[in-house]
């Protein structure tokens, strides 16, 4: 049985559609990259899935469990961690304080998030505003894994990020990958995607168009789905 299962998701703001049939699964240990233009539904998706929008049709099912009944808190106590798009780093608390609003027991505490991203470890009593773009990205990352969930979800995991951090990040995800941590991934970097995920998944006008391998991706379905 799959971990996740999102089967005609259809979602709403107000009386306006935007997902259409949204159609994919995720397994325990693998990594699924959402890829689409803007504004094709991504985040709208990662918005159903963890119940921040809850004007949702379809089935959304985790580990078995029904997340259309539930409200956000009761899904993410299920053990689904989200790095938002947009980070939202609690700007006022530190580092420190950041990484403990979250903690939940489990192998994930300061000590390893910190190892995962060192950066953070020299921070520690700093506040998450006087952060780098970069560092309040490892800090949203870090502050995800503290909740020890099962599936971790990474929206716009390096969008608008130097290379060299963007890097850093990228060699995360993937030791991340390597310990069966189930992972969701949006991102526009379609290389490292391709390095890392098990499967891709394309969206376009809030519909699953694409599902495959990243070797199955090629140019062609890239120009035409992607615009790359």
């Amino acid at each position: 049985m799959s971990l996740l299962e999102v089967r005609g998701l259809e979602a709403f703001y107000g009386g306006s559609q935007a997902l259409f049939g949204v159609d994919f699964a995720i397994a325990e240990g693998e990594l699924v990259a959402l890829m689409g233009r803007n504004g094709m539904g991504k985040t709208t998706t990662v918005r159903s899935i963890t119940r921040m929008l809850r004007t949702t049709r379809g089935e959304i099912r985790f580990d078995g469990a029904d997340l259309t009944v539930l409200p956000s808190f009761r899904a993410a106590r299920l053990g689904i961690g989200l790095a938002p798009e947009g980070r939202r780093c609690f700007a006022g608390l530190t580092v420190s304080e950041n990484l403990m609003a979250s903690a939940r027991p489990g192998p994930w505490t300061v000590e390893t998030a910190t190892a995962l991203f060192p950066r953070l470890g020299e921070r520690m009593g700093q506040t998450a505003a006087t952060l780098s773009g970069g560092e309040q990205q490892m800090l949203a990352i870090a502050r995800a894994l503290m909740t020890n969930p099962r599936l971790l979800i990474l929206d716009e995991a390096t969008e608008g990020l130097a290379p060299v951090v963007r890097q850093e990040i990228w060699a995360a995800i993937a030791r991340l990958k390597q310990g069966g941590q189930s992972i969701l991934v949006i991102d526009k970097a379609f290389s490292e995607l391709r390095a890392v995920a098990d499967r891709c998944v394309i969206l376009a006008r809030g519909q699953s168009v694409w599902s495959g391998m990243p070797h199955q991706l090629t140019p062609e379905i890239e120009t035409e789905m992607l615009g790359v």
